[in-house]
């Protein structure tokens, strides 16, 4: 089952690196530490996007020395710590975030992935729901769907079900929570379901291999050999390298 994180919090929706830099070498005026910090967060998760790791933690170590009580540069770094395998030093940024922005729903969404990655079950779940906590939050999709796939890794999919439906209600159109419900009805066997769900996807997203994959096995499963034909033209012709392709070989 693909089970893929989303991800929120500052490493979406900053300004874009080249309007960093101008407010770095334009001569209009020096900036202030906390313009200064801003800055550096914002070039921090920039080179965090390209994979420039040293230097996003360079920029980011460099925003929490000019304000240490800055909650986003701490939910940012925690990420990279994340990313990095520090986990220690994850933990204690991701603790100072949620403690100086308690009502910051990306800071607590990303929490909440870090918990369950550490099979934390219960504190993941709570972190969730914290990000759920705020009225005007403008994505709870994302909060819902994370704490489904958390409920996944920990073996409870009557609670996962549960929160894809309520991501789906804040957003009939949100494609991982389709996905996952396609995916879910499929291994309960409800195969007309899950071929509700997967064409509700297909209506706004892109094939991956993964769901046409599923696509190729609904239709075995309904003993619809021109879907199956569809499926498997579009799996080929699209990712032949994928592993689903490797597994449709095989099954051939």
């Amino acid at each position: 089952m693909r089970q893929e994180w989303l991800g929120t919090g500052c490493l979406l929706g900053l300004v874009l690196l080249s309007a960093c830099s101008q407010n770095i070498e334009g001569n209009n005026h020096l900036p202030d530490e906390e313009e200064a910090a801003e800055i550096n967060l914002q070039l921090g998760v920039e080179y965090m996007r390209r994979g420039r790791n040293d230097i996003a933690l360079n920029r980011l170590t460099k925003a929490l020395k000019l304000d240490n009580n800055y909650a986003d540069a701490h939910n940012a770094i925690a990420v990279l710590y994340e990313r990095l395998g520090l986990n220690t030093d994850a933990e204690r940024h991701y603790q100072k975030a949620v403690a100086l922005k308690p009502n910051g729903s990306d800071i607590y969404n990303n929490y909440g992935q870090f918990l369950c990655k550490q099979q934390q079950w219960e504190e993941a779940n709570q972190a969730f729901l914290k990000a759920l906590e705020n009225p005007v939050y403008q994505t709870p999709e994302i909060p819902y769907t994370n704490a489904g796939l958390c409920a996944l890794h920990n073996n409870n999919t009557s609670q996962a079900e549960t929160y894809f439906r309520q991501a789906l209600q804040s957003n009939p159109k949100f494609a991982r929570a389709l996905y996952q419900m396609a995916q879910l009805n499929y291994e309960q066997k409800h195969y007309q379901t899950a071929r509700d769900y997967l064409t509700r996807y297909e209506s706004v997203a892109e094939d991956t291999p993964e769901t046409l994959w599923l696509g190729i096995r609904m239709a075995r499963e309904q003993n619809k050999p021109e879907v199956e034909a569809n499926y498997v033209h579009r799996l080929r012709r699209n990712f032949p390298d994928a592993v689903q392709t490797q597994l449709l070989n095989r099954s051939e």
